[in-house]
């Protein structure tokens, strides 16, 4: 991948960097931890600015987030009740949970996107709550754009500043990502299998 990446960002420049982001935030195999670094290596080498890498992948990420919000707000509150109602065990949460979920985020929701943005294997999540809540687009947008330019920022500070080492900022972030990732399928276990046994013990 790193040989592709790379060909793509020396054929392309900022179009390349802006479009694999984009693939990053729609397609997560693609890892940003390696595209921006590398981006930031081109930079110190004199092949791109520094500041239009930062700018083109904070814009291709935006991009992919507001898929992602897209794919949220066609979902909507109601769809996702009729299927809370009908797969509950499965979302880990009834019709009145839905509602809940919704109100919580509503009321957080500007530092969710915001700090959401620069935690690993969260970053694409959030894009999806925040369409289903109706957050509004030019909110979301706003702090959505503050949190991923940090990352992107300092994805690609971390490439200029260590050159053609600039493959050890994968390597730092990556167990950070699987640790983010693991929790949150052992969350989503324990959710299910909560979810599951309530109703007997109730009864």
């Amino acid at each position: 991948m790193l040989e592709w990446v790379a060909d793509v960002i020396g054929k392309a420049g900022y179009l390349g960097v802006f479009l694999l982001m984009l693939a990053e935030n729609v397609f997560p195999p693609i890892p940003s931890e390696l595209v921006m670094p590398l981006s930031g290596f081109a930079a110190q080498r004199g092949d791109l600015n520094l500041y239009l890498v930062v700018a083109s992948g904070a814009a291709g990420s935006l991009a992919g987030a507001l898929f992602w919000y897209m794919v949220g707000a066609w979902m909507g509150r109601v769809r996702l009740k009729r299927w809370a109602g009908r797969h509950g065990a499965w979302l880990t949460m009834g019709p009145d949970d839905v509602d809940i979920a919704c109100e919580r985020f509503n009321r957080n929701g500007r530092k969710t996107v915001l700090f959401g943005r620069v935690v690993p294997a969260v970053r694409t999540l959030i894009s999806v709550p925040a369409g289903i809540s109706d957050m509004p687009l030019a909110r979301f947008l706003l702090f959505s754009a503050l949190g991923i330019s940090v990352w992107t920022g300092l994805l690609a500070a971390a490439g200029y500043l260590l050159g053609d080492r600039y493959e050890r900022v994968k390597d730092w972030v990556s167990p950070l990502s699987i640790a983010v990732l693991a929790a949150l399928v052992l969350w989503y276990l324990y959710r299910v299998f909560h979810f599951r046994r309530a109703p007997r013990a109730a009864g």
